[in-house]
């Protein structure tokens, strides 16, 4: 899953919703910094109500992520977009159709739910700004055993840039997957794999709702909701 679709269901629960974007905001900001199970579950019962709503959703992500990458739905979506990659690349081994496949699969998916309720992605980035990027990077630091002097800075520009919005316009997507290969060290895909991208998107307009069944997408982990 994407930011999107591991946020969309908890925009009432602003300490929550930055945990489940935190594990995808570290990989971008700083890759050693890992919110593994081990690390958060001692502070599931925390004395401050902040850290228990940021571990359960950190927990929510990874309890998503579980189910998410082992359906027969995202195996064989994925590997329908990767075709729309593989059957333009060629012999050209620069390019990871399978990569791109598992990536670009859970980019559309936020795109989908974008388009189906638009109002829900103004209201994501409305309830992350209620929490400051530096307090998350205090929790985070608290949590793990590495610690992180970058996380608070990117929290403030992700609110900043709003590149969710990008999703919803080929060409700004396709940067965003630049973007995305450029921090892998894969080769950036030029402009001609437009076409790429617009035959995956009706791949995952016709069958994108298959990757959230109902049973899987709206359960919670054992931690479930913490009170203050």
């Amino acid at each position: 899953m994407n930011y999107f679709a591991h946020g969309i269901r908890f925009l009432d629960r602003p300490w929550f919703l930055v945990g489940t974007a935190t594990p995808d905001w570290l990989s971008v900001a700083d890759r050693k910094v890992r919110l593994r199970e081990k690390l958060l579950i001692p502070f599931c019962e925390d004395e401050d109500f902040h850290t228990r709503e940021f571990v359960a959703g950190a927990m929510q992500h990874l309890h998503d992520d579980g189910w998410f990458h082992e359906t027969t739905a995202f195996f064989e979506i994925t590997a329908e977009v990767a075709e729309c990659f593989r059957s333009r690349c060629g012999a050209d081994e620069r390019i990871r159709p399978g990569f791109l496949g598992h990536i670009f699969t859970e980019m559309l998916l936020d795109r989908l739910l974008i388009e189906q309720e638009p109002e829900l992605l103004d209201d994501y980035y409305r309830v992350l700004s209620t929490v400051k990027g530096s307090h998350v990077e205090q929790i985070v630091n608290r949590i793990s055993s590495r610690k992180t002097q970058r996380l608070a800075y990117f929290i403030d520009l992700f609110s900043e840039i709003r590149f969710l919005d990008d999703y919803r316009d080929n060409e700004r997507l396709l940067e965003r997957l630049n973007q995305v290969l450029r921090r892998v060290k894969l080769m950036p895909l030029p402009d001609v794999y437009l076409s790429a991208i617009e035959e995956s998107w009706a791949v995952i307009r016709q069958r994108g709702r298959e990757l959230l069944p109902a049973d899987r997408f709206h359960a919670t982990p054992t931690l479930g909701r913490t009170t203050s």
